[in-house]
């Protein structure tokens, strides 16, 4: 009897002792401003920090193994190492992006160290609207300590920092003329890894694709025609991405020498293209042919101009 009773009771305790084992679901957003996806990790470090968006851009490939030999994930501003190995919630730090791309053209003399604060563990200072600025937007934790003074790059002054530079754009508004520049993408550049990485991708979440920007092209078959001649126009409508935006109302309107105007609608096809196909006769020598093209996808407008001449 035990020896019955013994597999009966294991297999009782078996039962109600289990219990189902779901897996856990990885967050995921996809940014359509760019056509990438942040998951896990990556992505909780992004959102920990006020205004993401401004500090470190929008991602411009997804994670990958870097030609460096780190997991990484590359943001218009930064770049986040992955460490899978370290505890929850340290295993995501940032590429010091202003040390990795830090060459010194010569220090500019500020002349006034009243408007300064000078960091004991570098020995530069930060001055008057970059101090600001870095107070305002998280100090030398967002960005490490300065690891220059005042310089001269691609005809701006800039300042660098640990994880970042800062430039000076004194043609924006007020307030605004302190700008992150976009190392992000200049140190992909600097490893040589594959631009086919910076290719817009599909969501990991089947999130909705959202177009934000509409991008209209426009070209001709022919350059030049007879007085008497037909002619096609292919107007090409994208995203913010460069991919194909599908039901675009277009409209394309043809200036002709006499002051006339002949005003074609088309729609965009899968591949976002449309073709106005024209016949005329009569036209000037040497007149140039102008059309002007307005598309429209939901609350977006596009516009461009494109042209051909009469020759002979």
């Amino acid at each position: 009897m035990r020896k019955t009773l013994t597999p009966l009771v294991l297999m009782v305790m078996l039962l109600t002792s289990w219990s189902p084992v779901f897996a856990q679901t990885v967050e995921t957003k996809y940014f359509s401003e760019t056509g990438h996806n942040v998951s896990g990790d990556l992505l909780n470090f992004y959102n920990s920090a006020p205004n993401a968006d401004y500090l470190y851009g929008y991602p411009i490939t997804e994670q990958f193994t870097s030609k460096d030999g780190k997991n990484v994930q590359y943001f218009q501003r930064a770049r986040f190492e992955y460490q899978a190995d370290l505890p929850e919630g340290q295993r995501v730090k940032l590429t010091p992006l202003g040390r990795e791309t830090y060459v010194t053209t010569g220090p500019l003399n500020v002349g006034n160290s009243f408007a300064c604060r000078t960091y004991a563990e570098t020995g530069f200072a930060v001055c008057f609207a970059f101090l600001e600025f870095l107070d305002q937007n998280g100090g030398t934790t967002q960005f490490g300590f300065p690891i220059s003074g005042f310089e001269y790059h691609e005809n701006k002054i800039v300042q660098y920092f640990e994880n970042a530079r800062l430039e000076w754009q004194p043609w924006r508004a007020e307030g605004l003329r302190v700008v992150i520049s976009d190392l992000g993408r200049a140190y992909f550049d600097k490893l040589g890894e594959d631009p086919a990485l910076l290719a817009p991708v599909s969501p990991l979440d089947n999130a909705p694709r959202v177009i934000t920007e509409l991008r209209v092209r426009a070209f001709v078959w022919k350059a030049v025609t007879l007085t008497n001649d037909t002619q096609m126009i292919y107007v090409i409508v994208q995203d913010q991405n460069m991919q194909p935006v599908s039901g675009a109302a277009c409209t394309a309107e043809v200036n002709w020498s006499n002051g006339a105007k002949d005003a074609t609608t088309i729609n965009s096809d899968a591949n976002g293209v449309g073709i106005v196909s024209l016949a005329f006769n009569n036209q000037p020598y040497g007149s140039l042919i102008y059309t002007d093209i307005v598309c429209k996808y939901n609350d977006l407008e596009g516009k461009t101009t494109t042209s051909f001449r009469i020759w002979y």
